[in-house]
């Protein structure tokens, strides 16, 4: 029900889990890695919400969506949070060798581009394109260098999340009824008023997200800081927590991949004033107590992805920015021409167009000739 026509699954045996992949039927397993594209998704989704652009791209490319650990159908494994996006990057990293590939194009979403940023620093990568990507510095509690706020992440991981909107994903919950995955889905991963036929694949996505122990949220512990809780050990999103989460280390990557950055100036999850950040939530009195901007500043997560990919092209590297108005958090899905376009230049499929561009001139024929 929820695979699109031309979209095939199978599943790959790797050491430690059964890992299921998306691929195009017809796409040649022999296609050399600088035509090889890997898909990693973000938080609360899967590899279905690829199927569109993997349908968009052209056929002579080999694409291939992964479902990380807890989500689609890939199986049910505990995260040891301790270890940042190192469980999911090594999980990508042992399908691709399980189907021999021994490098390729690199696209993730939100949590999935910090899976990839993981990967960049461990393995080899032809390119690297970061949709609407967590910060380089984890998410939640830090300051505009990167600096945490506290020693134990208070505010951010496990205890972040409505329990409600787990008990609904537990149930399987297809309603519009507040905190309803579907509602999460309108409100968060698109801008106001986008419209798509395709929604109830979306939250069918949604839905396949392992609530077991070890998987999402996480746990969390308690804090003497506001607001009270802390960032636990175990879980997806105590894995991004900014003791656990450090990817700024891909400045110093040598040679440094080309970069494309996509983001959506509507975004309400990754932003400067997120509204999944406890810190902006209590600026805007939605959780009491807020102890003010010089304890508890909101994290500047689009500001701080910016320093990092400047110090990256400061160093070598080439990054290209396609910054998105009246967009929200999947642009693959509310702008895919463009988002195809600007993937296929950091592949090198097309080229870059020319800036300025080349003059023109005007040749006038006879009709005789």
């Amino acid at each position: 029900m929820t695979l699109f026509d031309g979209i095939i699954a199978r599943r790959v045996e790797t050491p430690d889990l059964t890992v299921n992949v998306l691929e195009r039927d017809g796409d040649d397993p022999a296609t050399p890695p600088e035509r090889t594209i890997v898909f990693v998704h973000g938080n609360v989704s899967s590899s279905l919400f690829w199927q569109p652009l993997m349908l968009d791209l052209p056929t002579d490319l080999r694409v291939i969506a992964i479902d990380l650990r807890g989500y689609g159908g890939t199986e049910h494994a505990p995260i040891d949070a301790t270890r940042g996006m190192r469980d999911f990057s090594d999980d990508v990293r042992a399908t691709l060798t399980a189907l021999e590939i021994p490098t390729a194009h690199f696209v993730g979403w939100s949590m999935g581009a910090g899976v990839i940023m993981q990967y960049a620093l461990e393995h080899s990568v032809l390119s690297l394109t970061l949709e609407a990507p967590i910060s380089p510095y984890g998410v939640g509690g830090t300051r505009p260098d990167g600096s945490r706020l506290t020693d134990d992440d208070a505010g951010c991981g496990g205890g972040t999340v409505n329990p409600d909107f787990v008990q609904r994903l537990i149930d399987h919950d297809m309603s519009d009824d507040p905190n309803s995955p579907r509602s999460v889905f309108r409100s968060g991963y698109v801008a106001p008023g986008f419209q798509t036929p395709h929604e109830d694949v979306w939250v069918e996505s949604m839905l396949t997200t392992s609530t077991a122990t070890g998987n999402y949220p996480g746990d969390s512990v308690t804090s003497e800081s506001w607001p009270g809780f802390a960032a636990g050990r175990i879980g997806v999103l105590n894995a991004m927590a900014p003791g656990h989460c450090d990817l700024s280390g891909i400045v110093g990557l040598d040679p440094k991949p080309p970069v494309l950055w996509i983001h959506g100036r509507l975004d309400p999850i990754v932003s400067d004033a997120s509204f999944y950040d406890y810190n902006n939530l209590g600026k805007l009195g939605i959780v009491p107590d807020w102890p003010g901007d010089d304890i508890a500043p909101p994290q500047a997560m689009v500001s701080q992805t910016r320093d990092v990919l400047a110090r990256y092209a400061d160093g070598g590297g080439e990054v290209t920015e396609l910054d998105l108005e009246d967009v929200g958090h999947t642009p693959h899905l509310e702008r895919p021409a463009e988002f195809r376009h600007a993937l296929l230049e950091v592949i090198g499929y097309v080229g870059h167009p020319s800036d300025p561009a080349p003059p023109t001139e005007t040749i006038i024929l006879r009709s005789s000739d």
